[in-house]
């Protein structure tokens, strides 16, 4: 597979997943409208490294303003509009390597969001950011009931996997930090019902978290499903898990394995073999700090290995 291919199929994945976690994130965060706030806000913006061009714009720091900047904002990289039309950019180069449904989905999806940009008012955030949650899940599905299993495969799922760890773990730092400033797996003074349920809602895994464990919401348990449930697909194990089998199968349709294998199967190994108590003992902060670092690692080697830079 030429190298142009790899990477268009890559960055593919990586900006639908980043159009499908906006969507989510905002989604669960105009569900908490009502106790939200000016720091609720900045910690949107701040998860994508934003803060600073969200208050330059908006230095009041509302919550519309947040979702507006972080919705259809041409000139933010990471808005909903911008990841959409990359993701459908890329996906345009490489048509021969996708399904029908596929690529009728996702052009479909950029039609829709294009036209809703134009309007400029009258948008109603909260029906666009459902919208698109819904739809980047529908080619998602697509994806997983048409395409081949091959090397097109895997590097799209390299891109919509290593995007989806990286959006887990922003979110559980900067949200458990939030509630927890000190980092405590127990609350002390009453839990904060609506914070820690946008924390869940944000990966789509509330009613998972009731299921799983059938108790209240307490700190421990929210960073334990997120962190080490392999069976939860937006858990950062099952994000690794499903890295890791993509880096082996590339690896056995190339015929060589290199540093990204070993990077991807060592933080796979790592989550595999995790406890909970182990990490909140050396730090959640400081755990997640680490493993973010060592992703960037692993995105970055993935490049050179695969020439994707």
């Amino acid at each position: 597979m030429l190298s142009s291919t790899a990477k268009n199929l890559y960055w593919m994945g990586r900006y639908l997943q980043r159009a499908e976690n906006m969507a989510r994130l905002l989604e669960a965060t105009q569900r908490t409208a009502l106790q939200s706030s000016k720091t609720e806000a900045f910690d949107v913006a701040e998860m994508y490294g934003l803060a600073e061009a969200f208050e330059a714009i908006h230095p009041d720091g509302e919550l519309p303003q947040l979702i507006d900047f972080m919705t259809l904002n041409a000139e933010n990289p990471s808005s909903v509009f911008n990841s959409v039309r990359a993701a459908r950019d890329n996906a345009r180069a490489e048509r021969n390597n996708l399904t029908t449904d596929v690529w009728e989905s996702l052009n479909g999806l950029w039609l829709e969001v294009s036209a809703i940009a134009r309007r400029k008012r009258g948008v109603d955030h909260g029906a666009f950011v459902e919208t698109v949650k819904k739809q980047t899940v529908m080619i998602a599905g697509a994806a997983q009931s048409t395409l081949l299993r091959d090397q097109a495969w895997n590097f799209l799922s390299l891109g919509t996997y290593l995007e989806r760890a990286d959006n887990t773990i922003r979110i559980l730092d900067v949200k458990y930090h939030r509630l927890q400033p000190d980092g405590a797996p127990e609350v002390r003074d009453g839990v904060d019902y609506y914070g820690w349920s946008e924390i869940l809602t944000c990966i789509g895994a509330l009613r998972t978290y009731r299921r799983v464990y059938r108790a209240r919401i307490e700190p421990r348990r929210v960073a334990e499903l997120m962190i080490l449930r392999r069976d939860l697909p937006r858990s950062i194990h099952h994000c690794l898990w499903q890295l890791d089998l993509s880096m082996r199968e590339l690896a056995d349709l190339y015929g060589s394995r290199g540093e990204a294998d070993r990077q991807a199967g060592a933080l796979h190994a790592e989550l595999r073999y995790g406890r909970i108590d182990d990490i909140f003992e050396a730090g959640l902060r400081d755990f997640l700090e680490d493993l973010r670092d060592r992703l960037d690692a692993l995105s970055h080697e993935i490049g050179r290995q695969f020439l994707l830079d």
